[in-house]
């Protein structure tokens, strides 16, 4: 379903609220909105398949401007509001997008103005600015009668780049009108999501699954809690004080919770949570059993790409049987494979294919990455570049980023296991792990550490790290050094540019 149908039935409630400032956009002043920007979307010039881009920071009208090119047949590509004027030109441009709808809270006007020539339709929310047309006065003048044909469109997002340039995801637009369902949304889902659902997103909504599932909590006619940033305490006033059932989370976020004073974790009422959903990276073993003990059987996960190539799940009962895994496929046929295309038996870790009866995606102006993504042989079998493995129940386990693996004398090593032992230690805040040249092995494991608050980065507490990993990893696995930084280079959804570490050492 889409906003028109929801504001007959609950038109004056709210489907947006802002956690913070408390702000709410009814269903009524949703379908409003959305049909007034898809309007103004149309008055560009916009037809089916076309364009729009948005940068915003998280605000109510983000995803009344989703659902105007969702129900206007157009590809809205959300962008990463912390890329420079530079970055964010790039995916501009490289979209074809001919319209851009900008918060003067996160841009600069003029610096991104000059980098974009071929986007003429330029909208600014919050601000003035020459060569912008400002935003608010634009959709306030046009009707808010939905268009007469509403064709469904579909998100074009870009991968975050944490291991080069970011590209564009680009599906096939359904051929349905709106009103018979947006991609992806499945009603009898794992999840229980309804009418009666109230969603706590607590990322960034340029991130495909903060986007994705709030988009989908609306389709269903749930309220959707959108935080303006994370803070650790908060996210839990806010469950209790919004009496959320649904929320999703990436494991960053768990580790920060988790070390809250009990005090503190112990302080909010949280009965009404029902469903916690956490996904976008790999969670340590340990950790989810600590969000276990402290939430109950509520967690949920899931491993997908933006791609949509497939999907697993697991329930949180499956996951105490097969602690570390992330489920079994719900969507597409998992394959193990070699570097040569042969698939492995279980237990053997290989890059991951999705196997689906036509290739579901493209990577728009990349058809030498689109390739790269194919196995040798099947077309329609397709990879992100993870590495796991599949047990005899064909539970799916994620080792590593292919990208990322190190290999010291001829031993694969994968960062993530030594990054899931170092977190666990209580003056660690967050920890990369990654190779660096070494003469002899070719490749040396290198730790660079976030400590905790207070705590003192120098060669004692390297020392001690040190202990710690030597008495919970394989010797080969103990990194060789350990650097200290203020902040990892993580981004809010989770990911980490660990390339931007890697880089200084290899250069």
């Amino acid at each position: 379903m889409y906003p028109g149908h929801w504001a007959q039935i609950n038109g004056d409630s709210p489907a947006l609220i802002m956690a913070g400032t408390g702000e709410r956009m009814s269903w009524q002043m949703l379908d409003d909105r959305s049909n007034q920007i898809a309007r103004l979307l149309r008055d560009c010039g916009l037809d089916t398949g076309d364009h729009v881009a948005l940068i915003m920071e998280n605000r109510i009208d983000y995803l009344a401007v989703g659902w105007a090119a969702f129900r206007s047949g157009l590809y809205i590509t959300c962008i990463n509001r912390y890329l420079t004027a530079e970055e964010a030109a790039y995916i501009v441009e490289d979209s074809g997008s001919r319209v851009l709808i900008a918060s003067a809270a996160v841009i600069d006007p003029a610096e991104l103005a000059a980098e974009i020539p071929n986007c003429p339709n330029r909208f600014l929310a919050g601000g003035e600015a020459q060569g912008w047309r400002t935003f608010e006065t634009a959709v306030t003048a046009m009707d808010a009668e939905p268009l007469p044909e509403e064709p469904m469109g579909d998100s074009m997002l870009y991968s975050s780049g944490t291991t080069g340039r970011p590209k564009g995801i680009k599906r096939p637009l359904s051929g349905l009108s709106v009103a018979q369902g947006i991609p992806g949304v499945d009603q009898a889902g794992p999840y229980g999501f309804d009418e009666h659902s109230i969603y706590l997103s607590p990322a960034p909504l340029y991130h495909a699954a903060p986007f994705g599932y709030c988009m989908r909590t609306l389709a269903l006619g749930g309220t959707v809690v959108i935080m303006e940033k994370f803070d650790p305490e908060l996210a839990l006033e806010y469950l209790d004080r919004y009496r959320i059932t649904h929320s999703q989370w990436v494991p960053t976020m768990f580790v920060r919770m988790l070390k809250l004073p009990e005090a503190v974790r112990s302080g909010y009422d949280l009965s009404s949570h029902r469903c916690a959903i956490h996904a976008a990276a790999p969670c340590p073993v340990e950790i989810k059993k600590q969000m276990m003990d402290w939430w109950g059987p509520i967690i949920w996960e899931y491993y997908a790409g933006t791609e949509r190539n497939g999907s697993t799940v697991i329930s949180p009962r499956e996951w105490l049987a097969h602690p570390g895994s992330v489920g079994r496929a719900r969507s597409g046929v998992i394959h193990i494979c070699d570097e040569e295309g042969t698939e492995l038996s279980p237990g053997d870790s290989g890059l991951i294919y999705f196997e689906q009866p036509v290739r579901p995606f493209v990577y728009h102006n990349a058809p030498e990455k689109t390739a790269e993504s194919a196995h040798p042989e099947h077309e329609n079998w397709t990879a992100l570049g993870d590495v796991g493995y599949l047990d005899e129940d064909g539970y799916l386990y994620l080792t590593d980023r292919k990208a990322f693996m190190i290999i010291s004398g001829g031993v694969n090593i994968y960062p993530r296991e030594i990054e899931d032992a170092l977190i666990l230690h209580d003056k660690v805040t967050d920890v990369a792990v990654f190779g660096i040249p070494n003469p002899d092995f070719g490749e040396e494991v290198k730790a660079v550490v976030q400590p905790a608050p207070g705590v003192t980065a120098d060669g004692a507490f390297a020392d001690a790290l040190l202990v710690f990993a030597r008495e919970h990893l394989a010797a080969y696995k103990v990194p060789r050094s350990i650097d200290f930084i203020s902040e990892l280079p993580r981004l809010p959804t989770g990911k980490l540019y660990k390339r931007v570490l890697r880089e200084k050492y290899w250069t």
